[in-house]
């Protein structure tokens, strides 16, 4: 018994010391998750992706895509889309969180104010850009009435609509992200480097916004995957036949109005592929401006 109970801590030892104990069994819940709502799917859409209903090799589809300027378009505007909401996004969330970083009163109030389109949702947003950017709204009644305008502009039903749709619906997440990199940025190095002789642009340019690039390559990342999937506003502020046929509505398409599933599985494998290479592009661009961690304490 005195042996046994000699050798087992030397063993849960051993096994520490390689960075295994029990308390990573913690983790398989997780990873069960992970591979019934993630791995499992993804291989499954890749193996019918590769299995077309019309023959020709595993991939016709991936031909057929590229080959027909109908669908292929699809990745320019989806990409045209995607990309200026996440640039805008994040470009405006980076001086409001710069302001808002520190302590002054009101500053709780004015946080929920700006994120709260949250708690709106798409179908909701659409509807508020229906009613005051339509042709009888109240963005054009009163260009209208003030005599600036002689006809209506058109803001919806169009690439400008979705766009609108994006940046309401996007704003919050970038906002909240970069803020809670900005407050992790310790403010004493801005206060010795003003010790120092350095203005208000040069603590921005050579302190503030280096720490800050692994926070913004992150925000503009998940705000770019947000934007890049979008659907039901292109459908209900967008123009879905043309303009704003964007990849999510050639695979509804494929899958429910074609029922070719292997296509649609195709167009989505793209979706996964065309991000990763703007993932790809953005941490590549991250690794050559900063290899550092932000660290330090918030205000």
């Amino acid at each position: 018994m005195a042996t046994a109970s000699s050798t087992a801590p030397t063993l849960r030892h051993r096994l520490a010391e390689r960075g295994i104990d029990r308390s990573l069994l913690l983790l398989v819940p997780a990873l069960a998750v992970l591979v019934a709502l993630f791995l499992y799917p993804m291989l499954y859409g890749v193996g019918l992706s590769l299995q077309p209903a019309s023959g020709g090799g595993i991939f016709a589809n991936y031909t057929a895509f590229f080959q027909d300027s109908y669908q292929s378009g699809t990745v320019w505007r989806t990409m045209r889309l995607a990309l200026p909401a996440a640039l805008i996004n994040v470009g405006a969330s980076v001086p409001i969180a710069y302001r808002l970083r520190g302590r002054f009163r009101g500053r709780r109030l004015l946080t929920a104010i700006l994120v709260l389109p949250v708690t709106l949702g798409t179908v909701l947003v659409a509807d508020g850009l229906l009613r005051y950017l339509g042709p009888k709204g109240w963005f054009n009644r009163v260009l209208l009435d003030l005599g600036l305008i002689d006809e209506p502009i058109r803001l919806i039903y169009n690439y400008w609509g979705v766009l609108f749709s994006l940046l309401i619906t996007g704003f919050p997440f970038a906002f909240l992200l970069v803020l809670s990199y900005m407050s992790g940025i310790d403010p004493t190095l801005e206060r010795a480097a003003a010790t120092l002789g350095a203005g208000p642009r040069q603590r921005v340019r050579y302190i503030t916004l280096p720490l800050l690039a692994p926070g913004l390559a992150t925000t503009f990342i998940l705000a770019f995957v947000l934007a890049f999937s979008v659907f039901p506003s292109a459908n209900l502020v967008g123009e879905p036949a043309d303009e704003t046929r964007v990849m999510a509505i050639a695979a509804y398409q494929a899958a429910f109005e074609k029922y070719d599933y292997s296509m649609a599985s195709t167009i989505a494998v793209l979706m996964g592929v065309f991000e990763l290479l703007v993932i790809a592009l953005v941490l590549l661009w991250r690794g050559r401006l900063y290899t550092g961690s932000t660290g330090g304490k918030g205000s």
